[in-house]
């Protein structure tokens, strides 16, 4: 199809309206429930507490606001799509923000001092039993006629649009891994889907196996590498061998797939996904993934991915008809001197390279046969 042609047809798939609107406006339509801000998203997009009060004091000085990105369902309630920290601040500091459930805390302290206007610090919204570090009515209402665009993703528009528009704002924006990107697009596509691969990460057995440091499993690495074994442990050979230049993207873009189907089989995942970290929990513990030293015999050092993809999608591809499990160290250690994993585990070599030479490897040394 020629350019132009693909370019007149996609516009018509997207069909969009923006105006501005004071900030009263999105304080009222959040208290009418016309609104939904997707709290989940919360673990994924936090501002620390001066990011918040920056905010307002660019509010209080008339500082443009960037939009906001909306998009409207059918039932005519607008999903945010761009914007969720924004909103939250101004819900949290006038102090209507609902928790997402019991344990959180969506209170505001106060205020702190900002670059232009120090004496913010300590300041509250409205405060009855504390007027002199309150707002006054005035610098309330200063905030409330304070005015920001919406931009809308309308309900005719393609339903793949407002995913692929939140994916392209919050890239390399606010959150800090394609990881946390993704599960909110998940959250947005297949909050079912979500809450399974949240399920499978918090697996003791396989929390034991991948030993992660803390501050991996604050950037959503062991949701990536649920994602990783669920796409790629009984994938076909073929599509293994063309995943193309990145595969972060191969990640998003399949799991987008998968969020839509309509027959997901959940239980074969589920089966696949514990029968491999029950085995390798029970044989090997927190040694799954780690790099092997024969002159030794002992493992050592950190996880390891290419380790994982040798390991954990070999096995999770024999599920069904397993190694016996005090058969696991032995050939978890012959991968080590295994000359396909040498030569394709190396440090320059990404996962598009390596994973048509190591999935194979996996299957192959896991094999029952």
């Amino acid at each position: 199809m020629p350019l132009q042609e693909e370019i007149d047809k996609t516009r018509q798939e997207i069909r969009t309206d923006s105006y501005s609107m004071s900030i009263g406006e999105w304080i009222s339509l959040y208290e009418k429930k016309e609104i939904d801000i997707h709290p989940d998203f919360q673990r994924f997009f936090r501002w620390s507490d001066y990011q918040k009060s920056t905010f307002i004091e660019s509010i209080l000085l008339g500082i443009p606001i960037p939009p906001i990105f909306v998009s409207q369902r059918d039932d005519g309630i607008w999903d945010v799509i761009d914007g969720l920290q924004r909103l939250s601040t101004i819900y949290e500091f006038v102090g209507i923000l609902k928790p997402d459930n019991q344990e959180q805390d969506t209170s505001f302290v106060a205020l702190q001092e900002t670059t232009y206007l120090p004496s913010l610090k300590g300041k509250k919204w409205d405060a009855p039993d504390d007027k002199d570090n309150s707002l006054t009515q005035a610098q309330r209402l200063l905030i409330k006629r304070a005015k920001i665009s919406v931009n809308i993703v309308e309900k005719e528009s393609d339903e793949m649009i407002k995913y692929e528009l939140f994916q392209r704002l919050n890239t390399g924006g606010s959150i800090a891994t394609p990881q946390e990107v993704r599960n909110c697009i998940l959250l947005m596509l297949n909050k079912n889907l979500y809450n399974l691969m949240r399920s499978l990460a918090d697996r003791e057995s396989f929390k034991s196996c991948i030993a992660l440091s803390d501050r991996l499993y604050e950037e959503q690495y062991d949701m990536e590498l649920v994602l990783r074994f669920i796409l790629f442990f009984d994938r076909d050979y073929a599509s293994i061998q063309t995943l193309g230049g990145d595969v972060s993207e191969f990640l998003t873009a399949r799991m987008r797939e998968m969020a839509i189907k309509k027959d997901l089989d959940s239980s074969h995942i589920e089966r696949a996904f514990d029968g491999t970290f029950n085995m390798l929990n029970e044989a090997m513990g927190d040694d799954s993934f780690k790099r092997y030293k024969s002159e030794n015999d002992k493992f050592l050092g950190g996880f390891l991915l290419s380790a994982y993809e040798v390991i954990a999608l070999g096995i999770g591809y024999n599920y069904q008809n397993p190694v016996p499990t005090d058969q696991l160290p032995k050939r978890i250690k012959s991968i080590w001197s295994n000359q396909t994993y040498k030569k394709w585990s190396g440090a320059g070599l990404n996962a598009a390279r390596r994973l048509p030479y190591l999935i194979p490897l996996g299957r192959k040394v896991f094999s029952p046969s």
